[in-house]
C-alpha cells in the first residue's frame, strides 16, 4: 500500500474505534495499476545540457550522474516497459575532468558549517589536512557513444547540431562517435522510442550572464545565421528526434537570473564594522568628496560615491551604459586651484597633480555605486574588497608609490568592479528578452506537435525562487546551501531538485500521453535524494 493511504487507513481506524460496532472497517484504497498510455518507453534517450547530465555543485561526478533527472525518470519508465538506461559515468566523484592530463575543470564544491561558504573539494580537504584524491576522468580517451544520456554540460542549443563540437567540449569528447560527429546524430543512432529534450537555450543566455554581460560570451539570437539561430536549431532538434515516431517531453527555459548565483551577493556588502574597511571610510570619503564636487559641476550628482559609517554601503561599479566623462573629470581637476594641495595630502608633490587627475578621470569616468537593481555573480563575493595586484602594478608603473597604488586598487571600493562581475539592469533585460523569445518558440513547437509534452521549467524554478515548492513535506527553495533545490554553484539543481524535476516531467507526460505515473504513485520520493554531497564522497 502506498504510504499516504496507510496514513489514511490508520486515521480511519481511530475514527471507527469509537463506533459501537468494532467490526466495521474502512474500505481499503488501492492505487491504480500503472499504464504507459500511448508512449513507448522501451528505449529512452535524454538530450540536453548540464541539468540532463546531472551536473551539480560546480562539477559532474558519478554520484551526481546517478541522481540526474533522466536516470530518475528511467527508474519509473522501467515499470512501464522501459529498458536499460546507460550513462557515460565519470571515473570518480571529484567533479573534475582532464584533457591531455591537464585539468580542464577543477574539483566540485563542498560545504561544511565549520568553514564559511562553499569551497572546492581539494581546498576543503587540504584545510583539514586530509589527502586530496586525484582527478582521474580523462576526456581524451573516448568511451564511445553507446549511451542513453546525451546531457553535455556547457552545450548551447546550436552546439548539439554542430559537427566537430567534440573538439571544443571535453564532456562530449568522451562519448562522441567520431571527431566530426554531432550530439544529435549520436543520440539518434540509439533509435529512441522516447526522449527528453531539456534546458535547450539555457546555456545560450547563461554564458552571457555568468560573464557579467561583458561581451566575451554572447547570447544566441532567436533568428540567427543558419545553424546558429535558436529557432531553427530547436525546430531541427524536435523534428529529428520525432522523425522515427518517438514521443518526447521538452522543457522551456527558466529565468536564470532568479537563481542564487545572481541573487546571493548583495549590492551593499561593505560593512563599516569590518576592521579592514571601517577605519578607511573617512579617507575614502575625503577622496570621493573631491570627485563628487566634479560630478556636481558636470550635472551628474547621481554618480556621487559616499560610504556610510553606520550602515552597509553599496560597492562601486563600472557601468558602461553611462556617458564616459573621463576627459571632463581630468580637465576640471587639472584646472582646480585647490587640487594640488589635495594631491599633497597623499604625500605626493604638487607636480603629481596631472598624474592623479588623469588617474581619477580614467578610473571614475563611467562609475557609480550599485543599487538593488544590479545583480552580482556569485564569484564576486570572493573579489569584493580584495586588492587587485595587476592594478597596483599598473599604477606603480605610472609613478604612484606602492602604498598609494594599493589604496586605489581595492575591488568595489576604490577600484570599480569590472563588467564581468555585474549584471546591469540593461543586461538583465537582454537575458529576459532572449529567454522569452526562446520560450515562445518552444511553446509553439510543442503545441503544434502531438508527440511532444511541454514541461514548464520556467514556472517551476520561478516558484522555487519566490516562495518554494512543497516536495514530500520539504519546502524546496533557491536559498544557497540551505534551500534544498539548488546546488552549491548557485545554478544547477541538487539531487533532490532533480528528483522534483523528474516528477514534473512525469506530470507532463501523464497529461500529454495518457500515462498515470502520478496517480499510480510511481514517482520519485524526496527522502531518497540528498541535498548536499559529503566531502568524503570521492
Amino acid at each position: 500500500m502506498n504510504i499516504r493511504y496507510i496514513y489514511l487507513f490508520v486515521l480511519a481506524l481511530g475514527f471507527f474505534a469509537c463506533d459501537e460496532d468494532d467490526n466495521i472497517l474502512p474500505e481499503e484504497v488501492i492505487l491504480p495499476e500503472l499504464t504507459a498510455g500511448s508512449a513507448d518507453f522501451s528505449n529512452y534517450v535524454a538530450v540536453g545540457a548540464s541539468f540532463t547530465a546531472g551536473f551539480t555543485d560546480g562539477g559532474l561526478f558519478k554520484a551526481s550522474q546517478e541522481n540526474s533527472f533522466p536516470n530518475i525518470l528511467s527508474k519509473e519508465f522501467t515499470k512501464a516497459g522501459g529498458g536499460t538506461f546507460t550513462q557515460p559515468l565519470m571515473s570518480d566523484n571529484t567533479g573534475g575532468i582532464l584533457v591531455g592530463g591537464d585539468v580542464a575543470r577543477g574539483y566540485r564544491l563542498t560545504f561544511n558549517s565549520a568553514i564559511p561558504g562553499p569551497q572546492p573539494l581539494d581546498a576543503f580537504l587540504t584545510g583539514l589536512g586530509a589527502p586530496v584524491p586525484p582527478i582521474t576522468t580523462e576526456a581524451g580517451i573516448s568511451i564511445g557513444s553507446d549511451f542513453n544520456n546525451f546531457g553535455i554540460p556547457g552545450a548551447k542549443s546550436w552546439h548539439l547540431v554542430a559537427p566537430g563540437y567534440a573538439g571544443l567540449n571535453p564532456y562530449y569528447a568522451r562519448i562522441a562517435s567520431a571527431p566530426t560527429a554531432t550530439v544529435l546524430a549520436d543520440a539518434m543512432a540509439q533509435n529512441p522510442t522516447f526522449f527528453t529534450l531539456s534546458e535547450i537555450g539555457g546555456n545560450d543566455v547563461l554564458g552571457y550572464a555568468t560573464s557579467g554581460g561583458d561581451g566575451s560570451n554572447l547570447i544566441t539570437p532567436s533568428a540567427g545565421a543558419p545553424g546558429v539561430g535558436f529557432d531553427e536549431t530547436f525546430n531541427t532538434l524536435v523534428t529529428t528526434l520525432t522523425s522515427g515516431g518517438a514521443k518526447g517531453a521538452v522543457t522551456n527555459v527558466p529565468y536564470i537570473t532568479d537563481l542564487p548565483h545572481f541573487t546571493r551577493v548583495p549590492h551593499n556588502p561593505l560593512d563599516p564594522t569590518n576592521p579592514d574597511f571601517g577605519p578607511q571610510i573617512p579617507t575614502l570619503n575625503g577622496i570621493f568628496g573631491q570627485l563628487n564636487l566634479v560630478y556636481a559641476a558636470l550635472n551628474a550628482p547621481e554618480r556621487s560615491i559616499v560610504f556610510s559609517t553606520t550602515e552597509t554601503s553599496a560597492v562601486v561599479i563600472r557601468d558602461e551604459t553611462l556617458t564616459d566623462i573621463s576627459t571632463d573629470i581630468t580637465f576640471i581637476l587639472n584646472n582646480s586651484p585647490t587640487f594640488p594641495a589635495f594631491v599633497q595630502s597623499f604625500g605626493l608633490p604638487p607636480q603629481a597633480a596631472p598624474l592623479v587627475a588623469n588617474l581619477l578621470g580614467t578610473t571614475y569616468g563611467q562609475t557609480r555605486q550599485a543599487t538593488e537593481n544590479d545583480l552580482f555573480v556569485l564569484p564576486s563575493s570572493a573579489i569584493i574588497g580584495t586588492v587587485n595586484a595587476d592594478n597596483v602594478q599598473a599604477l606603480v608603473l605610472q609613478g604612484l608609490p606602492l602604498e598609494l597604488a594599493g589604496q586605489f586598487s581595492a575591488e568595489g571600493i576604490s577600484l570599480p568592479l569590472a563588467d564581468k562581475w555585474v549584471l546591469l539592469p540593461s543586461e538583465q533585460l537582454e537575458i529576459k528578452t532572449a529567454t522569452d523569445a526562446y520560450n515562445v518558440t518552444i511553446a509553439a513547437v510543442a503545441s503544434s506537435n502531438d508527440n511532444i509534452a511541454l514541461v514548464d521549467l520556467n514556472a517551476i524554478l520561478t516558484e522555487v525562487s519566490s516562495m518554494g515548492i512543497n516536495f514530500d513535506g520539504f519546502n524546496l527553495t533557491a536559498d544557497l546551501v540551505t534551500g534544498g533545490a539548488v546546488g552549491l554553484d548557485g545554478i544547477h539543481l541538487t539531487a533532490r531538485g532533480y528528483a522534483l524535476m523528474a516528477n514534473k516531467f512525469l506530470e507532463a507526460i501523464d497529461s500529454a500521453f495518457g500515462s498515470n505515473f502520478i496517480e499510480s504513485g510511481n514517482i520519485a520520493k524526496a527522502n531518497d535524494y540528498p541535498t548536499n554531497y559529503s566531502p568524503t564522497l570521492q
